[in-house]
């Protein structure tokens, strides 16, 4: 099993906070992974990816963004976005005076639409994006799409979508998708939300599994 410690690093502005998973027999890859808008790195999503990739050889940094940081509890402020990308890309920073191999950047919802706004503008940042169930709108308002920064994102990205999600269909997805220029691939999860059905071991617990065999087969 993977061996878990407390990552902190104060040397830059943002600082990084977050669990650094460590694997036995390392693969030379990291990935950074971060939590969406209402959550937070201990978020029992992002902890199974972590040990599942872990297990075959990723180190994982489980890092908590800026906003969270500063407050335990709520959502983002309005205007803060930038702060919260700054802070990823410190991630990425620290990880590559650590490790010489692929790193690889995703998140959950706020968190992977951070990522892939980040990627856009900074397109040699990271090797791949994993985006679990990107927010392509507010629910209920499909006018308010959040695909600005689309076209710009050149990094290869696999997404992983619910088929029930009210943040935006499969259809919508696959259309939004169509608008970057990177090479893309879309996991659907049947019958799932937002939360991609995922609420802890008992329930989808191969989910964990088949996003990293994706992700394998995805960034070779």
């Amino acid at each position: 099993m993977a061996a878990v410690t407390e990552l902190i690093d104060d040397s830059r502005d943002p600082a990084v906070r977050g669990c650094l998973h460590s694997p036995v027999r390392p693969n030379g890859d990291a990935l950074i992974l971060t939590h969406g808008a209402g959550s937070s790195s201990t978020a029992p999503l992002l902890v199974a990816i972590s040990e599942a990739f872990a297990t075959h050889g990723y180190v994982v940094l489980r890092c908590d963004l800026p906003f969270r940081q500063e407050r335990r509890n709520g959502p983002p402020f309005p205007g803060n976005a930038e702060r919260d990308r700054a802070g990823l890309r410190n991630a990425v920073a620290i990880l590559r005076k650590k490790f010489a191999g692929r790193i690889f950047l995703g998140g959950h919802s706020y968190g992977g639409r951070q990522a892939t706004m980040l990627c856009a503008a900074e397109p040699e940042l990271v090797s791949g994006l994993l985006v679990l169930s990107y927010p392509l709108h507010p629910p209920r308002k499909a006018d308010q799409l959040r695909i600005q920064h689309l076209p710009n994102l050149r990094t290869p990205s696999l997404f992983v979508h619910g088929t029930r999600d009210p943040f935006g269909s499969i259809e919508e997805i696959k259309k939004a998708l169509g608008l970057v220029p990177a090479k893309t691939e879309l996991i659907t999860v049947e019958g799932a939300g937002h939360d991609l059905g995922f609420k802890g071991k008992s329930q989808a617990p191969e989910l964990p599994a088949k996003i990293l065999d994706a992700f394998r087969r995805f960034m070779l």
